[in-house]
């Protein structure tokens, strides 16, 4: 069976308190982006010598670290070990979507993977008990079982469709080859809540939204690295009707009604598209 997990952009992701368990409340809004990956997962031979129960492999871009620590294979060995008959698999998993970018690749992957093992073993989970489980591998991963527009509270986890139509908006990625560790990019941040949040801001029109609605990252993410603030820069001056980092970066989006040429973003390693929503 094979799946397509999505990208995701924010728009406004605002770091509003600190929790008793270390981690912060934020307030954003997740937006779907049609950037992918290839998730694809087939039964494994009962025959087959395989020490583990989801043998995956991932290709296209390099991923450090063990694959058996992907949160694809975390997302399987989390409804394994509920679902005991769930049968041993091969998963293949083309990687689209940047790393390190603000635009929720693994998480996408996670959400997508419980979905699709749900739809082929017949698992019964409703989307809630998805959501539940896939907010137990991380902040965003739940976004990913609805791929819809959504305002989040919490850690990311507390979802409501939003109505939001970016359609006939060209949107333009940037990412440089500059990974932002999640620590770094909280090194700086001061928890506060805007003066509008960002759910009431997204309602009013997109030429409204450059004043109003903020990511509390860019912040230390641009005094650590002052080339991506630059990109942001470049985006407006190209014309963008809003631009902002994604996420804790490190891509930088840009909403206009013509397309942007990205031509000068051609160094090594940069990701850029260009798509009309």
């Amino acid at each position: 069976m094979l799946t397509k997990p999505i990208a995701k952009i924010n728009l406004g992701l605002n770091v509003v308190e600190k929790r008793p368990d270390g981690y912060h409340n934020l307030e954003t809004v997740f937006y779907p982006v049609p950037i992918t990956d290839a998730l694809e997962v087939y039964a494994m031979d009962p025959e087959f010598p395989s020490a583990v129960d989801c043998d995956l492999k991932v290709s296209n871009i390099h991923i450090d670290g063990d694959e058996q620590r992907n949160l694809v294979v975390r997302a399987y060995n989390l409804l394994k070990a509920d679902f005991p008959t769930l049968p041993r698999i091969h998963a293949h998993l083309f990687k689209g979507i940047p790393t390190q970018a603000g635009m929720g690749g693994g998480s996408s992957d996670c959400g997508f993977m419980i979905t699709l093992l749900n739809q082929m073993f017949q698992l019964g989970l409703t989307d809630q008990q998805m959501i539940d489980y896939a907010a137990r591998l991380g902040a965003d991963c739940a976004f990913f079982i609805l791929n819809r527009p959504c305002y989040a509270e919490g850690i990311g986890e507390k979802l409501q469709p939003i109505d939001l139509d970016l359609s006939g908006w060209y949107l333009s990625l940037v990412r440089p080859d500059i990974p932002v560790p999640t620590r770094e990019a909280f090194a700086l941040i001061k928890p506060q809540r805007p003066e509008v949040c960002c759910r009431d801001v997204v309602k009013l029109p997109v030429e409204q939204w450059a004043d109003k609605l903020t990511n509390d990252f860019e912040y230390s993410v641009f005094s650590a690295h002052p080339e991506l603030g630059a990109v942001k820069d470049r985006l407006y001056q190209q014309g963008a009707t809003y631009a902002a980092m994604s996420g804790s970066g490190s891509t930088l989006f840009a909403l206009s009604r013509q397309p942007l040429c990205l031509d000068e973003f051609n160094q090594e390693g940069t990701f850029k598209s260009t798509i009309l929503i």
